[in-house]
């Protein structure tokens, strides 16, 4: 990886490679209030590929009216080549979404539920029970159509409604989600909450629930500035793919006060300087956020894109 100024010091206890999967064109642009054109999109898709990311979850056929900024998912999707189509996500919230992305041509998707009441009610308006059984039938034809399909679960560790989660309210989620058919569950800290001890009562708990840690990644937001110690922890656990946004954008809609997730470039800088393989150019991803806060007419909150972008740690 290059862009790295200084030396690695790996630390005792983390894998050799970690996934990167950049979330950006999905969850970070979705709260834009101006909507970003679609050769945008699609561009800033091309560069994060470019840079060496694995992954990239570039859109959700979500109903326009929901997520105004998603509304031009079938058009970002043909504008892909098949190369990046080919290792891209896109989020579905029912049935209906997930035969629009198959159409499309899609074949990785993603599914979500939460592990609290609350934010069940306020983001989906159903019920836990509700959503998770209609997440059933969509997995089911996902993986029938011969999808892989990931599965999120929001409010893993703290709701600003009800307060502290319990870890075994995320395990009653996670292990319906993994039994359907889900191939990954993320871990999700909507609103930037969590602390590392959380993140490893949690990791603790699914793993004494028997779900493999290969297939855990963990998706943090930094309203606490506490995204890069929890992603720190789970890689000292076991975790290997972690989710992360391009320049740091993001938030939740329905969750007042959660900023951004954890950015890419601060992330991959982490990871250089412990030796932890990433496979992503950080000198071509901080350059691509720099391009796309350019379009969105302000600076990125990525603390990496910042040094950088002020001369220092060349």
């Amino acid at each position: 990886m290059s862009g790295q100024g200084f030396g690695r010091v790996p630390l005792p206890g983390l894998p050799r490679r970690v996934v990167v999967h950049d979330v950006g064109p999905r969850d970070g642009l979705q709260n834009e209030a101006a909507f970003v054109p679609t050769a945008v999109k699609a561009e800033l898709v091309r560069r994060l590929y470019d840079a060496g990311l694995p992954s990239v979850e570039v859109t959700s056929f979500v109903l326009p009216e929901w997520v105004p900024q998603l509304a031009d998912a079938e058009e970002l999707v043909a504008a892909l080549p098949g190369d990046a189509l080919e290792r891209s996500t896109v989020l579905v919230p029912n049935r209906r979404g997930l035969d629009r992305a198959l159409a499309c041509g899609v074949r990785r998707v993603a599914v979500f539920a939460s592990a609290t009441e609350s934010f069940s009610a306020r983001n989906l308006n159903r019920t836990i029970g509700e959503s998770l059984a209609m997440c059933a039938p969509v997995v089911a034809r996902a993986t029938a159509a011969g999808a892989t399909v990931r599965a999120y679960v929001s409010m893993c560790f703290g709701d600003p409604w009800e307060g502290a989660v319990a870890p075994a309210d995320v395990v009653s989620v996670g292990c319906r989600l993994l039994d359907m058919g889900c191939s990954e569950l993320s871990l999700g800290d909507t609103t930037g909450v969590a602390t590392p001890g959380q993140v490893v009562a949690v990791l603790d708990a699914l793993g004494d629930a028997g779900v493999a840690v290969e297939r855990i990644a963990v998706h943090f937001h930094d309203t606490y500035g506490q995204a890069l110690a929890n992603t720190l922890v789970a890689l000292q656990h076991g975790v290997t793919t972690v989710d992360a946004s391009a320049g740091g954008l993001g938030g939740c809609p329905y969750a007042l006060g959660a900023t951004g997730n954890l950015a890419t470039e601060d992330l991959a800088w982490q990871l250089a300087g412990l030796g932890v393989e990433t496979g992503v150019d950080l000198d071509r991803l901080v350059e691509t956020s720099r391009w796309l806060a350019g379009h969105l007419g302000r600076p990125s909150p990525s603390r990496v894109v910042a040094a950088r972008s002020a001369g220092r740690n060349r």
